[in-house]
């Protein structure tokens, strides 16, 4: 069965099914908020051929993968999520099982974080696309932004980087990493289809800050690379950074796969990691990797000269300029 032979009424029938039917059937949704918060507002867009096709991700993990890019960006800013709404463009050829694929996956990701489907709007087009808003809140004075960092700050990722480019290769090349156990191999795969949120950072972050007496904290997540994070913040805060190359977190089995230079570039420039790019006191950073592991790293510090420095601690590389273009660009 196709789009076209049950027309937008009867697509939009199927759709409502993943929404809370007190909600839905009108021109708006209605979420409240609370009055002591601000409400933080994102969009993402996504094309296929351009951020997932059936080769590398499926629609159950498309959904997925379109649902977490959104929710991290909310995370992003310290907000919990409320609701998203989806508008979604489908030829008429398009078979209603993809659909209701996507929406699965979607909906499995946003349960994970209490999220509902609120809402959206259903056309036709050559080309399937999807653009979700999401909705979150966030305390006034717990929002966080890019242009807060200071120099001195320490620079913290969240976790590893790099697996989930690892991931997208194996799918894409058969060649590649055939040396790797199943396990592994899962491992990579579900990085880059699976992505995970990392909403659970935020109330360990609010822990450390309360009981340093103040809320010093910039950031930003690392879908379009740990490299471009980096430098996004520090142009947003006007400062610098001196990145050490041993201290960015990559898979253990990377080793096992990849040359040195290749798993760097992977971690630094790959994407879709979905971590958080953090920068905040030193003290303060030290306590919030130790809480929350699973290779949370310290990565860098940021300075006071703008230049922004990949360094080696163990001496054996030169200093390099990190690049915001080596990364993914659309244009």
């Amino acid at each position: 069965m196709q789009v076209k032979d049950i027309g937008e009424q009867g697509l939009l029938r199927i759709l409502q099914k993943f929404c809370p039917a007190e909600i839905v059937g009108d021109d708006c949704a209605v979420v409240p908020t609370n009055p002591n918060k601000s409400l933080a507002i994102t969009t993402d867009m996504l094309v296929d051929g351009v951020h997932f096709s059936d080769r590398t991700t499926g629609p159950y993990y498309a959904g997925w993968r379109a649902a977490a890019a959104n929710l991290s960006d909310l995370a992003a800013m310290g907000a919990t999520p409320l609701a998203v709404t989806v508008a979604l463009a489908v030829a008429a050829d398009t078979a209603v099982e993809w659909v209701e694929e996507f929406y699965r996956g979607m909906t499995a990701c946003l349960q994970e974080y209490d999220t509902p489907i609120v809402g959206g709007d259903v056309v036709r087009s050559p080309v399937v696309t999807v653009a979700i808003t999401a909705f979150g809140q966030v305390e006034c004075d717990r929002t966080i932004s890019r242009s807060n960092a200071r120099s001195g700050w320490a620079i913290v990722a969240t976790g590893v980087h790099g697996a989930s480019r690892a991931g997208l290769e194996l799918l894409l090349n058969q060649e590649f990493g055939q040396n790797l156990t199943e396990v592994d191999r899962a491992y990579l795969i579900l990085a880059h289809q699976r992505p995970k949120p990392r909403l659970d950072v935020l109330p360990v972050v609010w822990e450390i800050l309360d009981s340093a007496g103040e809320f010093s904290i910039a950031g930003m997540d690392s879908s379009d690379g740990l490299a471009d994070a980096i430098i996004q913040i520090c142009r947003a805060s006007g400062v610098g950074a001196k990145v050490d190359r041993t201290k960015i977190p990559i898979p253990d089995i990377f080793s096992d796969i990849l040359s040195t230079e290749k798993a760097l570039d992977w971690a630094l420039y790959g994407g879709e990691d979905f971590e958080l790019v953090l920068f905040l006191p030193i003290t303060s950073a030290q306590l919030l990797v130790k809480k929350i592991g699973n290779g949370a790293a310290i990565v860098g510090i940021a300075t006071e000269n703008t230049d922004i420095w990949l360094t080696d601690s163990s001496g054996i590389y030169p200093d390099t300029v990190l690049k915001i273009d080596r990364g993914f660009q659309h244009f």
